[in-house]
C-alpha cells in the first residue's frame, strides 16, 4: 500500500513556503492551534454542554454526534498513519529556524509548533479540522444559513490545512488527504447516526437539504462512537504488527474515546437542557485532570485507557447529572 503514496511525495511546496516572510509563517503557526485535539474536543464539549435549541432542534444529540464524528476521524487518521508509515518533511525534524525577533517566551512556543514527530500521512490536523468544523456546520442547523455555515467550515479547515504545509510539518498531499478523509468520515458518521439529510441524499425535496431545521432530533451517536472504537482497534493491530510502538497510545486513546462515548450516551436521554455552569465548572476540572493523567501516564497503556474512558464517559453523561442530583435530593428529603 505504501506504493500509493511514497515518502518522496513533495511537489515543490517546501521551496515555496521557504520563500514566505517569517511573519506569515509565525501567523500560520498560530492558526494551526484551531485544529489541535485539545482545542477541538474542548470546543465540541462546550457546544454539547451549553448549546440551546436556537442552534439545533436537539442540541444534546447534535453535540454528541459531532464529538462521535470527530472521534471517527481521528481513528481513521491513526489507522492511515500506521498503515502507510510515511515520514514527515525533513523540516519537521529540526533544528527549528526560530525568527530572531520573537520574544523568548514565544520562541519556545514557535519551536514546539514547527517540530513534530510521528508519521505524516494523512495529516491529523487537517483531518480533525475538516471533521470538526464540518460536523459543527451540519449538526447546529439553526445557526445562520446552511451556506454560511459550510463556507465558514471550509475556510477554517483549509486555513488549518495550509498552516501545516507552511510550517513544514506536512506535505501538500498529506493535508489534501486529511481534508478528504475528514469530510468523508463526517458524512459517514452522520449516516450511521441516522441523519435523514444524509440518508436521503440531502435533497431539498425530502428534508430541506442541509438547511433542514429539525434533522438533529433523529440523531443517535452510538454507532459512530462504536465505529471509532472498532477502527481504533484496527489501528492498534496495524501499529503493533508494524512495530510502531510510538503510535500505540494514540490508537488506545481512540478505542477508549469511542467506547467511553458510547457508554456515556446510554446514560442520557438526549433531550436534556444545557448543563448549569455550577456543575460544568467542577466537571471540567475533573475531566481535564483525567485527560492530563492519560498523557502523563502514557507509558502505561492500561492507565491511559482507563483515564480516557472515564473522562469521555463523564463528558458525554454530564447533561444527565443535574436531573439525577435533583432526584437524589428529593429522595433524601
Amino acid at each position: 500500500m505504501t506504493g500509493l503514496v511514497t515518502a518522496e511525495r513533495g511537489i515543490g511546496e517546501v521551496t515555496l513556503v521557504d520563500a514566505l516572510p517569517e511573519l506569515v509563517v509565525v501567523a500560520f503557526a498560530a492558526v494551526t492551534h484551531l485544529a489541535d485535539p485539545w482545542f477541538l474536543f474542548g470546543l465540541l464539549a462546550v457546544g454539547y454542554w451549553f448549546a440551546s435549541d436556537r442552534l439545533a432542534a436537539s442540541p444534546r444529540r447534535a453535540g454528541a454526534t459531532a464529538i462521535a464524528a470527530v472521534t471517527c476521524a481521528y481513528a481513521a487518521t491513526a489507522l492511515g498513519k500506521a498503515w502507510f508509515a510515511l515520514p514527515r518533511p525533513p523540516g519537521a525534524i529540526g533544528p527549528a529556524d526560530v525568527p530572531a525577533w520573537l520574544p523568548s517566551l514565544l520562541s519556545a512556543w514557535y519551536e514546539a509548533q514547527v517540530l513534530s514527530d510521528g508519521f505524516g500521512f494523512p495529516s491529523g490536523h487537517a483531518t480533525g479540522g475538516a471533521a470538526a468544523y464540518l460536523a459543527l456546520a451540519l449538526v447546529y442547523d439553526r445557526a445562520w444559513t446552511g451556506q454560511r455555515r459550510l463556507l465558514a467550515a471550509v475556510l477554517v479547515a483549509v486555513a488549518v490545512a495550509a498552516s501545516r504545509v507552511v510550517i513544514e510539518v506536512h506535505y501538500l498531499v498529506d493535508v489534501l488527504a486529511g481534508l478528504a478523509v475528514g469530510g468523508g468520515v463526517v458524512l459517514g458518521a452522520l449516516w450511521l447516526a441516522g441523519d435523514p439529510r444524509v440518508r436521503r441524499g440531502g435533497s431539498a425535496e425530502s428534508e430541506g437539504g442541509f438547511d433542514s431545521r429539525g434533522a438533529t432530533a433523529a440523531l443517535d451517536p452510538t454507532l459512530p462512537f462504536l465505529l471509532a472504537a472498532v477502527v481504533s482497534t484496527g489501528a492498534l493491530a496495524v501499529t503493533v504488527a508494524g512495530g510502531h510502538t510510538g503510535e500505540v497510545v494514540e490508537a488506545g486513546i481512540g478505542i477508549a474515546t469511542g467506547a467511553g462515548g458510547a457508554v456515556g450516551w446510554r446514560l442520557v436521554d438526549g433531550d436534556e437542557p444545557a448543563v448549569p455552569v455550577r456543575i460544568a465548572v467542577p466537571a471540567l476540572a475533573v475531566t481535564g485532570g483525567l485527560w492530563v493523567g492519560a498523557y502523563v501516564f502514557a507509558g502505561s497503556v492500561a492507565v491511559t485507557l482507563a483515564a480516557t474512558t472515564a473522562a469521555v464517559v463523564a463528558v458525554v453523561a454530564l447533561p444527565a447529572l443535574p436531573e439525577r442530583i435533583e432526584r437524589m435530593s428529593g429522595a433524601w428529603n
